[in-house]
């Protein structure tokens, strides 16, 4: 029988795919910014190879556009896009809290405090960075604790564009106004009570609003989500 290797942990262009990620997501790269390889290499101290790889996972999880001749740019969504991200999310998570809530109520329960209680700094320093990450802590706590895995793939399909899309767009608002904070406190306090479908609700309100927000931040048709 030949010989099976293990990878690494971590091979170069995973390390620099990471770090990249992270960068879009923190808004250190625009919306719509272009992402000159030759300069990340340069950057990271590494040959353009991994570099064009990374890109390439990027590109897959929908937070990189391609153009071949052209070069590399952060993905700027469509309303089009944006109606159909809200409308995935609304599917998804009141689903994520209901298993959630059977399988692992008081995991999930700590996740969301923790989260909210990373929140409120961050609003007080209107710093929207520490706010979206906050945010997604919160948001994709309720799929850590799920108990399905197919669920958690799921959103991690779009938990990289809506975390870019929540600190370029709505988290420089939400830490001016306490909106967005309230809302999350009354989504735990719901699911602390068990009250899943006035969480629904609330979370479905809660995602079609973000939506509105996208669209409105980046100048498109506001959407009209069912």
């Amino acid at each position: 029988m030949r010989s099976l290797k293990l990878d690494t942990p971590k091979s170069l262009s995973q390390r620099v795919m990471l770090r990249l990620r992270q960068a879009i997501i923190d808004g250190e790269f625009a919306l719509g910014a272009a992402i000159s390889e030759e300069m990340v290499a340069n950057s990271f101290g590494v040959s353009r190879t991994p570099v064009r790889e990374a890109m390439g996972q990027l590109q897959a999880q929908g937070l990189v556009v391609i153009r071949p001749q052209v070069g590399s740019f952060v993905f700027t969504p469509s309303a089009e896009d944006i109606n159909a991200l809200c409308t995935f999310r609304i599917a998804l998570e009141p689903k994520a809290a209901e298993l959630a809530f059977r399988h692992d109520r008081d995991g999930a329960l700590v996740t969301m405090s923790e989260a909210i209680s990373a929140m409120e700094p961050a609003v007080a320093a209107k710093d929207n960075i520490a706010y979206g990450r906050a945010d997604a802590a919160f948001h994709e706590g309720l799929f850590a604790h799920c108990g399905n895995n197919y669920l958690i793939e799921s959103y991690q399909l779009v938990s990289g564009r809506v975390g870019a899309l929540r600190t370029n767009l709505t988290s420089p608002i939400d830490v001016r106004t306490r909106t967005s904070f309230d809302e999350h406190r009354k989504l735990l306090d719901l699911f602390a009570r068990g009250e899943l479908a006035a969480y629904e609700a609330l979370m479905t309100t809660h995602i079609t609003n973000s939506g509105v927000a996208y669209a409105k931040a980046l100048n498109i048709e506001a959407l009209k989500l069912a």
